[in-house]
């Protein structure tokens, strides 16, 4: 295949935004669908390569997965290299482990399986894995080594013309999928290669239906490149974190990506222009290069002029990669099976798969630190897995709930997020005459314009269950009424004022359909509550009580606005559990909560006494 500037460009496109997004959001909110650029342009040239070689009759399974080896791992492997030298001097033990199984799965091409299980409610936060953005290598890498056996087998079966329709149907009933499984396993969906093969399978189609075009044409070709480059755009601007992706949003900048490799113009001022030509020569390791400078930035608390400074570091050890990694020449022309096995790039991941695995299996090599900071790490490394939450054993017009049976014929219903979630071991071991019910779903709120793009059904069908039972008690946390909030200070004061409506709404609701209501504030919290976040900074052991309390500002700056009766009763954990100050461990150095502000299930047993009221205690 001749060099095509216009992909090449293209590239270009992708990795700016991608780029821009993973540096400040604000500035390009749907950056991220570059991913879903990249993806199209890999299955373009992929399926160039394949049905070239099948129609030749010269194509290798074999020299095909060496040459991407060749391509992709030698850049990822100085990558996780570097990053392993580095953390073994400036990384805590707990970081330095999480690093060497996050570079473990980089490298074996799984991550994306990795950071799919780890797409929890209470799991890392994304700034700080290392390696997140190799989730989308590992969906392009098992996309080549099933796409080959596929094409290879079918064509045995059927012929040439037969099998490309049959690439386009496939692309076709992916993308079906894509929407389907985007709504049902929003999480799966967005990391693994089931919801996302339909983008590089349709920039195969792009590849054996190419439109032909003649020198008078020229125009037209303008038009549908433009446009392309128009809908690309307009879903960097158009989508954000909260679109649910990939789902039928994607086929925008899928499409638009489509109409650029057909417009095939090679002498774009768009695609063709230097500046574009060397960035989308470099983009394949400034990819892989900004993403650890993002989490940097934020790991180190840096301010803002870093993220500057970062951009211009990600392009600059692009180029350094690209000109000395990229372009080295490894053996792709073997003779017989066992000479593949002198393939270099795959000691390579075999050498840096292994010594992240060694780094996680011995707990971040925690001998290079003392004795008590031994201890301290695997104090904080038990409590951040330490959490007691039960399956559902109970279901109620199609809600899950978590029952605890009681003496007698009254009922609580506890409704509400991981906040309420935390309280269950404390209340689990009291001997109560209540009937409880946990009606909760992690990261919900219970009012209706909370995240309307996240699944909560859960929670907001609580009328559901008050329809069906009656609740002498109903129990719930205010702790994310501040939460994902917009920034702008005009569209915040009016996004709070609706949730204030829409609480006011509830507790109306509430005392129509129990006898008492009980609002908890929000437990203590902090960045010195977090175990990992604590030893990381050398955090103190307790938070002066102003601080906390200043961190629900906005919470104490709306009860006035919320109604208040005799059965409506506001709880604040901080007057129960703080006094000058709050601590964050005991004098054994065991950390009270799993997070910044979940507890953990032993302190919750010990410490929840300000529910008591609740059960008449």
């Amino acid at each position: 295949m001749k060099f095509r500037k216009d992909i090449n460009g293209l590239r270009a496109i992708a990795v700016i935004a991608v780029v821009l997004f993973h540096f400040d959001a604000t500035w390009l909110p749907g950056g991220f669908a570059g991913v879903d650029v990249f993806f199209v342009i890999s299955g373009y040239l992929m399926t160039g390569i394949i049905f070239r070689g099948i129609e030749n009759k010269n194509f290798s399974i074999y020299r095909f997965y060496i040459a991407r080896a060749n391509r992709i791992i030698p850049p990822l492997a100085v990558l996780c290299l570097v990053l392993l030298v580095w953390g073994y001097f400036y990384l805590t033990p707990i970081d330095y482990r999480v690093l060497g199984k996050h570079i473990g799965g980089s490298i074996s091409f799984l991550s994306n399986f990795l950071y799919w299980m780890e797409d929890g409610y209470f799991d890392v936060s994304s700034y700080e894995k290392w390696l997140l953005h190799t989730w989308s290598l590992s969906v392009e890498w098992q996309f080549y080594i099933i796409y080959p056996l596929v094409l290879v087998f079918m064509r045995k079966l059927v012929s040439l013309a037969l099998l490309k329709l049959l690439v386009l149907l496939s692309a076709i009933i992916g993308f079906i999928f894509c929407i389907y499984s985007t709504i049902q396993w929003p999480s799966s969906s967005y990391y693994l290669l089931s919801a996302r093969a339909w983008e590089m399978v349709i920039g195969g189609v792009c590849y054996l239906y190419p439109v032909k075009w003649s020198n008078v044409d020229n125009l037209k070709q303008k038009l549908i490149e433009w446009l392309g480059v128009a809908l690309i755009i307009f879903s960097y601007l158009a989508i954000n974190k909260e679109t649910a992706w990939p789902g039928y949003w994607s086929l925008i900048p899928v499409l638009g990506s489509c109409l650029v490799i057909l417009a095939h113009r090679n002498d774009s001022a768009i695609t063709s222009n230097v500046a574009f030509q060397k960035l989308g020569a470099w983009s394949y390791s400034i990819y892989l290069w900004h993403w650890p400078i993002v989490v940097g930035i934020y790991f180190y608390s840096l301010n803002n002029l870093f993220i500057y400074a970062g951009i211009l570091i990600s392009v600059l050890l692009g180029f350094l990669s690209n000109k000395y990694i990229e372009t080295l020449k490894f053996k792709n022309n073997f003779t017989g099976f066992k000479s593949y096995f002198k393939c270099k790039p795959f000691y390579m991941i075999i050498s840096v798969g292994v010594a992240g695995s060694f780094i996680f299996l011995t707990n971040g090599l925690d001998s290079r630190v003392s004795k008590e900071n031994q201890n301290l790490n695997a104090s904080a490394r038990s409590a951040m897995v330490d959490w007691e939450y039960p399956d559902p054993n109970l279901e109620i017009k199609g809600y899950d709930i978590r029952f605890i049976k009681g003496r007698a014929n009254k009922n609580i219903l506890f409704l509400g997020a991981s906040h309420i979630e935390q309280t269950f071991p404390y209340v689990e071991q009291l001997d109560t005459e209540y009937n409880i019910y946990y009606l909760t779903q992690g990261g919900c709120l219970l009012l209706p314009s909370y995240r309307p793009n996240l699944d909560c059904s859960n929670v907001k069908g609580y009328k559901d269950i008050l329809s069906e039972i009656h609740f002498d008690k109903i129990v719930t946390s205010l702790f994310l009424l501040d939460s994902y909030l917009p920034e702008n200070d005009r569209l915040k004061a009016a996004q709070l004022n609706i949730r204030i409506a829409e609480l006011n709404e509830f507790l109306e609701y509430t005392k129509d359909n129990s006898l008492d209501v009980f609002l908890i504030l929000g437990e203590p919290r902090g960045k010195e509550f977090n175990p990992k976040l604590s030893i990381r900074h050398s955090l103190n052991s307790e938070i002066p009580t102003k601080k906390v309390k200043e961190s629900y500002a906005t919470h104490y700056k709306v009860l006035p606005s919320i109604i208040r009766s005799d059965r409506v009763t506001i709880i604040d954990p901080i007057d129960y559990l703080c006094r000058e100050t709050c601590r964050t461990r005991d004098v054994n150095n065991q950390f009270y909560y799993k997070d910044s502000d979940h507890m953990r299930p032993w302190y919750a047993k010990l410490s929840l006494g300000y529910l008591d009221k609740i059960f008449d205690k």
